[in-house]
Parts: structure tokens; C-alpha cells; sequence
């Protein structure tokens, strides 16, 4: 008997239905793994330079000033590198898109981050003049590296295994400057957002491709 051909179609396009469902459900499933490793490089090689500038600064406002440029530095580094990787894996004449993956990464690490930048407003205060030594040199890194720590370990869900490990750390470290009194937040900051990053970044770099 042939085919009915009213079913012909009917069937051709139950079957594409099903093709795509299968596709959306394989790259929902499918991990972040456009970290960039010498991003992350970059990024702990500004922390590095920041550090000490910020130590040697003079007043609470300047010491913000150092370390809000580092973090657009950082920010822009970061996501340049990021931008590129995703490219890499795209080919000649296809849109860059946003997958499942990076649209979770990216709604796990910001929310984090943003508390942070609010956070940062208030207690700074710029309506009132004035900063108390103390939230510079402990309360600010240390709430820093936690909300740092807590995105990325959020987002890391997402991604590869060094991701969430890396946030672990810096929810470590955050925790350690906020309550040890002898903590030097600088210091701190140097270890986290430098020496942290240039260690996962090249393992990120070399496992990972880039």
C-alpha cells in the first residue's frame, strides 16, 4: 500500500520535532567549558599589579579607586577572552550564540557579583563623607573574595571541575579575611584574585584548550 501522503509530511515534521528536542536536551546537559584559562591568567596578572599600588595608597578613597579600575580592567579582559574562545569553536560564517551553558554560567556568576557591587555602594557610602579604615583594609576584600568565590562556585555547576574548586577557594579565603583579625586584605586580595587565578587558569589553559 502507499503511503498516505496527507501522513508524509505529518510524519516529517513530528520527526524534526523530535530532533530538536533531542538537540535543546543534549546541550541543556552539556557543560561550560568556554572558561578562559589565559583570561584568568590576565586577570590574576592585574590583581598582582594592583595589589601593592593599592597598599601604598594613602586614603580608604584611593585605595577604592585602585581597585575599582583594576576590576574594569579585569572585567573587560576577562570577557574579551571569553568572547574569543567561544569563537574558536564556531564556524566560518555562523553567529555567535549564547548555548544553554553559558546563558546558566553566566545567570549563576552575576547575581554574586552585583550583591557585591550594591554591598560595596553602601558601605562606602558616597553621600557621606568619609570611610572607616577597617572597611578597607579587612571588611571589603574579604566580602569581595566570598561573593567572588560564591559566583564562581554557582556558576561552576555549569562548567568544568576546576570552576566550582577555584569559587571553594575563594569562599576560603574570603571567610579567613573576615574573621582573622591579622589578616591583611591586600595580601589576601593578591592570593585570591591573583596567585589563585594564574594557578586555575593554567591548568584551565592547558586542559581545556585556552
Amino acid at each position: 500500500m502507499p503511503p498516505n501522503p496527507k501522513e508524509t509530511p505529518a510524519l516529517h515534521d513530528r520527526a524534526l520535532q523530535d530532533l530538536s528536542f533531542i538537540r535543546r536536551t543534549m546541550e541543556g546537559a552539556a557543560s561550560f567549558t568556554d572558561v578562559p584559562g589565559w583570561g584568568l591568567v590576565g586577570v590574576g596578572s592585574t590583581a598582582l599589579v594592583a595589589a601593592p599600588i593599592a597598599a601604598q595608597q594613602s586614603t580608604p578613597v584611593r585605595w577604592i579607586s585602585v581597585w575599582m579600575i583594576t576590576a574594569v580592567v579585569a572585567v573587560g579582559f576577562g570577557s574579551a577572552a571569553m568572547l574569543r574562545k567561544m569563537r574558536r569553536r564556531v564556524t566560518t560564517g555562523e553567529a555567535l550564540q549564547f548555548t544553554t551553558p553559558t546563558r546558566k554560567f553566566l545567570f549563576g556568576f552575576w547575581p554574586a557579583i552585583l550583591v557585591g557591587a550594591v554591598l560595596t555602594a553602601a558601605l562606602t557610602d558616597p553621600f557621606t563623607p568619609g570611610i572607616e579604615a577597617h572597611v578597607t583594609s579587612r571588611l571589603l576584600p574579604g566580602l569581595w573574595l566570598l561573593l567572588y568565590g560564591l559566583g564562581v562556585m554557582t556558576a561552576g555547576a555549569y562548567s568544568i571541575r576546576a570552576v566550582p574548586l577555584m569559587g571553594m577557594v575563594f569562599m576560603a579565603l574570603g571567610t579567613i579575611t573576615l574573621l582573622v583579625p591579622f589578616a591583611i586584605g591586600d595580601v589576601m586580595m593578591a592570593l585570591g584574585f591573583g596567585l589563585l587565578q594564574l594557578a586555575f587558569g593554567i591548568h584551565i589553559a592547558r586542559r581545556h584548550g585556552g
